[in-house]
């Protein structure tokens, strides 16, 4: 191997030091402290690789690291070479490279945003070997350092003793994850007296779901297969065959991998079980086949009876849709907004408290029958190491079905919810389910405990076109009977991308223009001016940032058959339209136009950049119930927010790099435009 020509990084955030491996020298990991070095993967191997050739062959691997929770979740990676390129960003110099320097870099997504972490390539050691996690093949290291980059997250290897698997999944993946409580959805606690029927339908799922997102399982209490593999420790569900037996009855089978990577499974099916005498010996041979080190083969009803637990990763199509686990469907239009709990203001305790109205409050406006995903995400505190139940409170989140947005609180919240979470629970994140019809709904996340202070996230996943706002508190004069304003911002989002021969059109110079992704911005008559800030974000790295810009259009009537008045033709501005120059600068604006189409644009570069992309873009608009965004064509990540009130003006005394549009009743398109031939993918969106 060729020697490196400079000195390699050292991360002095995260050194190789206790400091980086303890916390409070609290968990079993202590008792290794005098022994543990730190060697680069060059220095434990002659040829070292980021990632495998085979995917047997990058197969997690526990070590004295407590962990199981987040291996199980970095086993989704593998399914999924767009998850795994958005936490790993390609391209990244390794080994063998000239411009390797001892660094890498990956993506962990953080109460709302994708965070990039480097870390430099020292990992601990025992013995010249890995002593944490490791892949199958111990020349593969793309597992030890996502898992020294969450440690670096976390402040401590030690801080990852002990965790949920469905904290992790969100951590990779920006989604949403799972638990089912397998013995809750039985119904009882003995087997016999459990509804089968339940048992069934649950386990029939999960063979839908195998080969669309990460399956796990756990083990809370030991029984009598599951003793030998202790307490409080998460599996891989790796595959689930549906076959027949000898007497033609249905047998469902869940391959079982273990992060130790040892077979400790005592079960009738087993290598040379019982359970193997029901099936043919084709059937037997070819399944057994199959097994890698640390696996094992269970049935169904066994599976329900030794085990606790199931989490379940939401799928992710390759655009970044998430989707449904009930229905399949593409949960295309995404919401999330921030908000907080503070004690003696908004801190108003679950239902049973007079204070619960005090509570932050939601407007969701549901444009069309969607089903929709909303999520209370609280916002990450320092972890206990080995009790990361420890760090959250109870919390839970209700929604109540409204005919108008002026409506009398506590008439609506003295009504039955249209939907809620079960009950408040101790976890980072709650989330609810429900099929919407078109309307206002009001959703009010909550504590248990009243004034209880914490920060959170509330997210929506939707099949169909949503706008959430937060409604504004109170003032502490307000009256018993509040009726709650209409002047929110609502906000909504669409991504996009620019495609080489597709849409990546270009400026207007090009005749290609009007590929560029469009978007409809239509205003109803009789709502008169609204104030609408529309936002263009490109998602590159800092040394790769493009010049783009966008364009709005004051469009005449739709022709029949398409959804707006813009002619694929070539382009022309006409009256009204306004423009931002394309720019490579993170914050670029234009003075406002005095016309019925007015805009002071904003335009920026972000912080946070998306996986292995070079330029992608989303367009963000602000505006008010009564205007309607969608995409027109390929889609870019828009989102928009506007003050609901009628016939608001642009604010005068708004610094000239505040994005304001203020239009009239009328239909307008917005396009947003790069370098031509430039090529990009959708990413989240911050506005």
């Amino acid at each position: 191997m060729r020697a490196p020509a400079r000195e390699l990084f050292r991360d002095a955030a995260f050194p190789a030091s206790d400091s980086s491996l303890f916390s409070s020298f609290s968990t079993p990991l202590a008792q290794f402290r005098e022994e543990i070095t730190w060697r680069r993967p060059q220095e434990i191997c002659a040829t070292p690789q980021l990632f495998a050739d085979r995917a047997q062959e990058g197969q997690v691997k526990q070590g004295l690291l407590g962990d199981c929770w987040f291996l199980c979740a970095c086993a989704a990676l593998q399914k999924s070479q767009h998850l795994l390129d958005q936490v790993f960003p390609p391209g990244q110099p390794s080994w063998l490279d000239q411009t390797y320097r001892g660094s890498f870099t990956c993506r962990v997504w953080q109460f709302g945003r994708w965070v990039e972490v480097t870390i430099d390539d020292r990992l601990p050691c025992l013995a010249g070997r890995l002593c944490f996690s490791r892949c199958q093949r111990e020349d593969v290291f793309w597992l030890p350092l996502l898992e020294k980059v969450y440690a670096k997250v976390y402040g401590s290897y030690e801080h990852l003793w002990a965790g949920q698997v469905a904290d992790a999944l969100v951590d990779l993946t920006g989604g949403l994850a799972e638990r089912w409580n397998l013995k809750d959805m039985a119904g009882a606690s003995g087997q016999q007296d459990r509804p089968r029927g339940a048992e069934r339908r649950t386990c029939r799922q999960l063979l839908s779901l195998k080969d669309r997102g990460l399956l796990s399982c756990s083990v809370l209490s030991p029984r009598t297969g599951t003793r030998a593999l202790g307490e409080f420790h998460a599996f891989i569900v790796s595959d689930l065959q549906e076959l027949r037996d000898r007497a033609g009855q249905s047998i469902l089978l869940l391959r079982i991998q273990n992060p130790w990577g040892r077979r400790c499974w005592q079960g009738p099916w087993r290598e040379g079980g019982e359970g193997w005498n029901r099936v043919e010996s084709a059937a037997q041979s070819e399944l057994l086949s199959q097994l890698q080190e640390g696996e094992f083969w269970v049935e169904e009803d066994e599976f329900l009876r030794e085990f606790d637990e199931v989490t379940i990763g939401f799928p992710i199509s390759e655009a970044g849709h998430l989707q449904s686990l009930c229905s399949g469907r593409a949960l295309c239009h995404t919401q999330e907004l921030p908000g907080a709990w503070v004690k003696g203001q908004s801190a108003g305790g679950c239902r049973n408290y007079s204070g619960f109205p005090s509570n932050p409050k939601f407007w969701l406006r549901v444009c069309e029958p969607s089903e929709v995903y909303m999520a209370v995400l609280q916002r990450p505190r320092l972890r206990t190491a080995g009790h990361p139940g420890r760090d959250y409170q109870a919390v839970g989140l209700h929604i109540w079905k409204v005919e108008k947005r002026r409506v009398s609180l506590p008439k609506a919240l003295s009504a039955p919810p249209v939907a809620g979470t079960a009950c408040h629970a101790y976890d980072r994140e709650v989330h609810l389910r429900c099929e919407l019809a078109p309307g206002y709904y009001l959703a009010v996340p909550s504590t248990f405990l009243k004034d209880v202070p914490g920060r959170f996230l509330l997210r929506v996943f939707s099949s169909g076109r949503v706008c959430l706002s937060a409604i504004q508190p109170a003032a502490q004069s307000a009256a018993p009977r509040e009726v709650l304003p209409m002047g929110e911002w609502e906000t909504v989002r669409l991504r996009g991308s620019w495609r080489v021969g597709r849409t990546a059109g270009g400026s207007r110079n090009f005749a290609s223009y009007p590929t560029n992704p469009r978007f409809p911005l239509s205003v109803p008559e009789g709502a008169g001016p609204r104030c609408v800030r529309i936002t263009l974000r490109q998602h590159c790295r800092d040394h790769e940032g493009l010049p783009i810009g966008f364009h709005v259009f004051q469009a005449g009537a739709p022709a029949p058959g398409r959804p707006g008045g813009v002619s694929r033709g070539r382009a022309e501005r006409p009256p009204g339209s306004v423009r931002v120059i394309q720019s490579h600068t993170r914050l670029i604006s234009i003075p406002k136009v005095h016309s019925s189409l007015g805009v002071t644009a904003q335009l920026r570069q972000p912080l946070v950049h998306s996986p292995g992309l070079r330029t992608t873009g989303h367009l963000c608009p602000e505006l008010p119930p009564a205007l309607h965004l969608q995409p027109g064509g390929p889609t870019g990540r828009r989102g928009c927010r506007c003050p609901a009130g009628a016939a608001l003006k642009p604010r005068e005394s708004s610094p000239p790099q505040t994005p304001w549009l203020s239009l009239e009743p009328a239909r307008a398109w917005a396009l947003g435009t790069s370098r031509k031939g430039t090529e990009g993918r959708p990413t989240p969106a911050e506005t």
